[in-house]
């Protein structure tokens, strides 16, 4: 059973699999959500398999070759998000979710959720997202809205640290946390000086500097600039914001500022690089 309706700029669709001739589909959305409502399988993603089951959900892009194989009939509930979602999305705090999830998404096989209580939360609230689907009722927009946004910064949470290669599990957590803080405050360059980083996490600022290096083979500004592209990247792609606007953001004295720092690590001035991506066939 398929049941569809356009919900611009998002996509909601709940689908039966109940025939191995079947397949989930995949779609040129810019990014997609699927929920295991009931059933379970593999999923066959890139050369890795997954043994799914309810209750699980998947981060998908255009890009991520993705199958499922039921082993019992399987209920997907898929959320397919357009970049218009981006371009129309009024509340930074959720497009700067968004742009967490896109930045540290693993793209390898198996369910987002890591928090068990999250999976708790996400249960009744997909749930939730059906009913109004189906039911077309009073307000449906709205809180379908307020639902899925909901979604995406619990998503948000649970894929919210970018990790430089050499941390794992083992790795020191007053690192991990100067990683999430960093993250948290990359629009506040401000909270992201060393002195002011130092004092916050106990260490003097003369020691930080080899103290993050030692345990992420890298500086903490080279993470903080890497950082920082790759969300202007995102900007720069897939919404309609200006360049001004986006240099504002970022906390960039002018654009003239952002555009001489994108240039050095890119090769390409911020307005040059969204040209060259529109014409090899982007947004």
């Amino acid at each position: 059973m398929k049941n569809n309706v356009r919900h611009e700029p998002y996509e909601l669709v709940l689908t039966e699999l109940v025939d191995q001739s079947q397949k989930s589909e995949q779609t040129d959305s810019f990014f997609e959500l699927v929920y295991i409502v009931k059933g379970n399988g593999l999923q066959h993603f890139a050369d890795h398999t997954f043994a799914y089951q309810q209750g699980h959900l998947f981060l998908l892009t255009p890009k991520d070759s993705h199958r499922l194989e039921f082993e019992e009939p399987t209920q997907l509930f898929s959320i397919r998000f357009n970049t218009v979602y981006l371009n129309r999305t009024s509340q930074q705090e959720i497009l700067r979710q968004i742009e967490v999830i896109l930045k540290n998404a693993s793209h390898e096989p198996g369910c987002v959720l890591k928090s068990d209580d999250d999976k708790k939360i996400v249960h009744p609230l997909i749930e939730a997202i059906i009913r109004e689907h189906q039911t077309k009722g009073l307000y449906q927009k709205e809180l379908l809205t307020q639902y899925i946004n909901t979604l995406l910064v619990i998503v948000a949470r649970n894929v919210m640290l970018s990790l430089p290669e050499k941390i794992n599990d083992q790795s020191d957590q007053k690192v991990i946390q100067i990683l999430q803080y960093v993250q948290a405050n990359i629009y506040n360059p401000e909270k992201l000086r060393g002195e002011h980083i130092g004092t916050k996490f106990g260490i003097s600022e003369s020691y930080l500097g080899r103290f993050f290096r030692k345990h992420t083979n890298e500086t903490l500004q080279q993470y903080q600039t890497t950082y920082k592209l790759n969300l202007i990247e995102n900007r720069l792609l897939h919404t309609h914001m200006r360049i001004n606007e986006i240099a504002d953001e970022f906390g960039f004295t002018d654009k003239s500022h952002l555009n001489n720092m994108f240039k050095k690590h890119r090769g390409f001035s911020p307005s040059e690089y969204r040209k060259m991506f529109y014409g090899l066939g982007g947004l």
